[in-house]
């Protein structure tokens, strides 16, 4: 089927726009202006853009549209000013949704950082006044802690002797007793004792998340929602019968997660690192890593201790032999690897293992998500060794707010250096971390370009010198989300012989005022040449 899409600004390349393309079946044929596309159009379908900009389709690079999609059945706490806003919306929630509650509650996105007056995290004491009864268990924000009430603590037998867990810990008080604070690797043993919500339920709610995605214009999502392979491969079955039964929304990639490395071991040499169904739309992606946790938390991996906590260096949540051996198999496997650093000890450690195993120029381009916190001598050797980085911008809607206070101003001047990284031939792409963040693409092209929060502070923004331009955050956003999944050839472009997912707006990214970037809609969004 031929379509014609027309009388738009579409931006085919830096500083290059055409008013139409021509796209038969899911490829751009042709590209030029409103009298040479529709000269050549035979009973094609006309969409008229009417004067709107179009762009390629957006690819997050990195999120979790599971947990995204979860999120609909827990209590959502971003918006909480104190303990007594989480106690209050928690109840509510637990009010509003009994047989969701019945056993238990789970909720995420609060933030101590936000609280107005008082910022201790919470205890089991306050959860204790949401319930006694049901076990509950309330992750921050980022997702690398958690809060738990009494409850959960006597369900998991957890007293002053017990033995920290590996990976991760669990706080006490003075008296050695766990206060319901739990950080990395330790968070799984709460959320064990919550019961899997039924795969109907999940898949329901994973098109519901699609649905959303490709409303704010994304067309492909790079996704880590596999925890383990061995053990998930109900779910991997699930969401590969959404492919093949032609619902899903958008692309799909997995991210894939594995308990350990014997579990990844048997795998690979099984040869069941693979997909059963075969789809264009879906695709198989790297080993995740998780080197450290989070800034937010106080758990990502550090050089030197907080500044605002000179006893912490942070967690090390894979040792360096590990995941050595990690690398160096799926290197022997010919699989990509993607690791989680945030601090700049984890970045200085990851870099050094892949150094050791990963062949030379990159081939399987490896990448680092996140890379927050970094000197500038990282940032070269990130350039100099091809290694892919997945920076989500939108972090700085929150973090422009800590770094200074979490790592001291000289470290926060060369740490989200999005401009930096781009500027020594970086490979960037651009992803939100879903559902840590919002995955709407146009808060985070607002934050790559302006470097302030959503009230405008900064003035000037947050080490502006990093800040970079609208194109260059849609091409990271485009193209070198692309590149991660060795798609650049096929996607990110409205070019000749691309495939046809684009995204039409209702303000023009290019000259709008900066600060309203954020406030931009996708009119239509179209994957595969398909109206999504």
């Amino acid at each position: 089927m031929q379509q014609v899409v027309y009388n738009g600004k579409i931006y085919v390349d830096k500083n290059r726009f055409v008013e139409a393309i021509m796209i038969e079946d899911n490829r751009i044929t042709m590209i030029g202006t409103d009298e040479e596309v529709l000269l050549e159009a035979h009973n094609a379908k006309l969409i008229d853009c009417q004067g709107n900009t179009v762009i390629p389709g957006l690819n997050d690079s990195h999120l979790h549209l599971l947990n995204m999609a979860l999120g609909y059945t827990q209590v959502q706490l971003n918006d909480c000013h104190s303990i007594d806003d989480i106690i209050t919306k928690s109840r509510a929630f637990i009010k509003a949704n009994p047989d969701l509650c019945k056993d238990g509650l789970i909720g995420r996105g609060w933030n101590q950082d936000l609280f107005i007056d008082d910022k201790t995290i919470p205890d089991r004491h306050d959860l204790d006044k949401i319930s006694t009864t049901i076990p509950i268990a309330l992750k921050r924000v980022c997702g690398h802690s958690l809060i738990t009430n009494t409850k959960v603590i006597e369900m998991l037998k957890l007293n002053r002797e017990s033995l920290q867990y590996e990976g991760g810990f669990f706080a006490q008080d003075d008296h050695g007793y766990p206060t319901g604070f739990f950080a990395e690797k330790a968070c799984e043993h709460p959320m064990s004792l919550f019961s899997e919500v039924d795969l109907k339920i999940k898949r329901d709610l994973l098109l519901k998340a699609m649905d959303y995605a490709v409303s704010c214009g994304i067309t492909s999502v790079q996704s880590n929602d596999i925890s383990d392979m061995q053990a998930d491969q109900e779910l991997i079955r699930m969401i590969e019968q959404i492919y093949q039964n032609e619902e899903a929304l958008l692309r799909y990639r997995f991210q894939v997660c594995f308990k350990d490395l014997a579990s990844f071991t048997k795998t690979v040499e099984s040869n069941n690192y693979k997909l059963n169904v075969k789809h264009d739309w879906l695709k198989l992606g790297p080993l995740k890593l998780y080197k450290d946790g989070s800034l937010g938390a106080r758990t990502a991996l550090m050089k030197k201790p907080y500044h605002d906590d000179p006893s912490n260096f942070g967690i090390e949540v894979i040792s360096d032999t590990e995941a050595e051996a990690f690398c160096a198999l799926a290197a022997k496997n010919k699989i990509q690897v993607a690791t989680h650093v945030i601090g700049d000890q984890a970045l200085e450690s990851m870099l050094d293992v892949y150094s050791k195993v990963m062949y030379k120029g990159n081939p399987l381009r490896n990448s680092l998500i996140h890379t927050q916190i970094s000197s500038l001598d990282q940032l070269k050797r990130i350039a100099e060794m091809k290694v892919s980085v997945q920076y989500q911008p939108i972090f700085l809607e929150y973090d422009l707010h800590i770094a200074n206070d979490r790592v001291g101003k000289e470290l926060a001047q060369t740490s989200y250096a999005f401009k930096t990284l781009h500027d020594l031939g970086g490979k960037i792409s651009y992803s939100t971390d879903s559902p840590v963040e919002d995955a709407n693409p146009f808060l985070n092209i607002y934050c790559a370009v302006t470097r302030k929060d959503y009230q405008g502070y900064p003035a000037l923004g947050y080490n502006p010198q990093e800040c970079v331009d609208v194109s260059t955050a849609i091409d990271e956003y485009t193209m070198g989300s692309a590149y991660v999944e060795f798609q650049e050839r096929e996607k990110g472009r409205l070019n000749l012989g691309y495939l046809a997912d684009l995204v039409i707006l209702d303000e023009d990214i290019f000259t709008i005022d900066p600060n309203k970037i954020k406030d931009i809609k996708p009119l239509l969004t179209m994957v595969d040449g398909i109206i999504a």
